[in-house]
């Protein structure tokens, strides 16, 4: 054999695949030699999916696995990440990740029945003078309940503890057109009141009465941003119930999250309260 055809090395899937990942450094002719033994070997044994991860410092080694069939499937700061379907079963290879999850925070100040708000120095409310609630995008491996309550904390100061999903909305060809955006409304509140706006990104963060904000000439005219504020108020006038958290396990023993009714979901976890109490 071809000395420079030595295998590489593999980790192997519950998918009959397998994943490569590369780490140092190697010269195209070689990783090419090397990758077309693997794949004779792979397909050998009946192999289907096979991955391969290049770090950025390896990108020398895309065009050579570009020509052995191998194409994008996704790219992370650190990464990009290859694939081939090698068998001639239909290929049932996921694609890449469909989804972004945002959340909007209907942070409360039940004495005065205020709502925290803020107005952007940039994106899309941009010069629109739109008092808008804080908003962001939930983060690889953050939970929705946390990472809401972080953008409120990063974007006002204001430390808050999460309460509820109020709604959520679905909408297709958000971020760069290519992602389907699901938008948590949720309720949170506040341990304190004093504002910090965090410069880069806020213009300006107040509290405002809850009419004030719902009487906005954008939210009566926009019908989604309407919808949202009409929910904000009734929340706000106490007879709407959203979704609180109840925390279990995933199959794999990960720590997840169902959010059901409020009212059941205190109700489950008093149970397991007096459960464990009981121990």
């Amino acid at each position: 054999m071809d000395a420079r055809a030595v295998l590489l090395i593999g980790e192997p899937d519950n998918y009959d695949g397998v994943t490569v990942t590369m780490e140092e450094p190697m010269d195209a002719e070689v990783f090419t030699a090397r990758l077309r033994a693997s794949l004779s070997q792979w397909r050998q044994e009946g192999k289907r999916g096979i991955w391969i991860k290049l770090p950025l410092g390896l990108a020398n080694l895309v065009e050579p696995a570009v020509s052995e069939g191998f194409r994008y499937h996704h790219a992370e700061p650190e990464y990009l990440m290859l694939v081939s379907w090698i068998s001639n079963t239909p290929d049932t290879i996921p694609a890449n990740a469909s989804h972004i999850v945002g959340v909007g925070a209907l942070v409360l100040n039940k004495n005065t029945r205020e709502v925290l708000v803020v107005q952007e120095k940039s994106g899309y409310f941009k010069d629109k003078n739109v008092w808008k609630l804080p908003t962001g995008v939930v983060n690889e491996g953050e939970d929705i309940c946390t990472g809401v309550a972080r953008e409120v904390e990063e974007e006002t100061g204001i430390v808050a503890d999460f309460v509820e999903v109020l709604s959520f909305r679905q909408s297709h060809k958000a971020f760069l057109k290519q992602k389907t955006d699901l938008f948590f409304l949720c309720v949170l509140s506040p341990r304190a009141y004093e504002i910090t706006e965090q410069k880069s990104e806020i213009l300006q963060a107040k509290w405002m009465p809850i009419k004030e904000y719902v009487d906005q000439p954008w939210n009566q005219k926009k019908e989604m941003f309407k919808i949202m504020a009409n929910i904000c108020q009734k929340k706000c006038d106490e007879d709407y119930v959203g979704f609180s958290t109840v925390e279990t396990k995933t199959g794999t023993g990960k720590k997840s999250f169902v959010y059901c009714n409020a009212d059941h979901a205190k109700s489950l976890n008093a149970t397991r309260g007096q459960a464990s109490s009981s121990l």
